[in-house]
């Protein structure tokens, strides 16, 4: 529950006079049984990012609002708006982040985003596909900051874009800012990637649960300086995240490349009827 009524995160302001909680916001409303459908949506098409934005929309967080305001209204969170207002410029100005040292998080970035053909401002746009109207509260700040890191958490996790480094990926996310909609996808995802593999001796509930360990002993990402993380030795940002090596992860990989099975077309060369299954 949270620490306050709705009415006071109204009347809480940062320095500059942004509203913590604009009045006209709606207030989030609980609807497990559209979550669920819309999971069975994105198991169906899941290049449809939309869908995973609705889903945390479905199943909102009851300590939401406090870390919205722990984080917002502190003297970090101040700076961060003054210094970081807006992280997808910063993120794909990688003419910017390649003049930073070999090594870097940042040089690990752009490979990793400039390889998957992916942009910072593309997952903003996938978003905003939702047509969701935007308030200028510092709830807003908060998602939007929340959503710009996501693809930060794959390099600094060592977790792929393929299903289950997503899976992986959302459980670390759960560990930091705990959701029911990261423990939806995740861990039904994991549950339909056994299904779709069945009787691969992978540890897929091994591997999530692992990232949802590493994430819950992580500092929070999205309280860090960016900038600052960018220009760093990626080793050392791991270390100092307590971000290990991903073993599971990296053990279902093996497992499944020795039994035929490419991780990023888990129904490649299985049966027919172990696709209709996973249909």
């Amino acid at each position: 529950m949270s620490r306050l009524d709705r009415d006071a995160y109204t009347r809480m302001f940062a320095l500059d006079g942004t509203v913590l909680l604009h009045p006209d916001r709606p207030a989030a409303r609980y609807r497990p049984l559209r979550a669920v459908k819309s999971f069975q949506a994105l198991i169906k098409d899941k290049e449809d990012t939309s869908l995973v934005f609705k889903i945390f929309e479905l199943l909102p967080s009851s300590g939401f609002m406090d870390r919205v305001t722990d984080l917002a209204l502190s003297q970090r969170g101040e700076l961060l708006r003054a210094t970081e207002p807006c992280l997808p410029e910063i993120l794909d100005d990688h003419a910017a982040l390649r003049r930073t040292p070999k090594g870097s998080l940042a040089h690990a970035y752009c490979d990793f985003m400039e390889s998957e053909g992916l942009s910072a401002a593309g997952l903003v746009a996938e978003a905003e596909r939702l047509g969701r109207p935007k308030y200028p509260d510092l709830v807003q700040w908060f998602i939007e900051r929340s959503r710009d890191t996501h693809d930060l958490f794959h390099i600094l996790t060592g977790y792929g874009r393929d299903a289950l480094g997503e899976q992986c990926v959302l459980l670390f996310t759960h560990g930091q800012a705990p959701s029911q909609g990261h423990l939806l996808i995740g861990y039904a995802g994991a549950a339909n990637i056994k299904k779709m593999v069945k009787g691969s001796a992978a540890p897929v509930i091994g591997a999530v649960r692992e990232a949802h360990r590493t994430g819950k002993g992580a500092p929070q990402l999205m309280a860090q300086s960016i900038r600052e993380l960018l220009v760093r030795p990626l080793a050392d940002v791991r270390a100092e995240m307590r971000i290990p090596d991903p073993a599971q992860y990296r053990e279902c990989h093996r497992i499944w490349q020795a039994e035929g099975i490419d991780p990023y077309n888990l129904l490649a060369g299985q049966p027919v009827e172990q696709e209709l299954l996973a249909a």
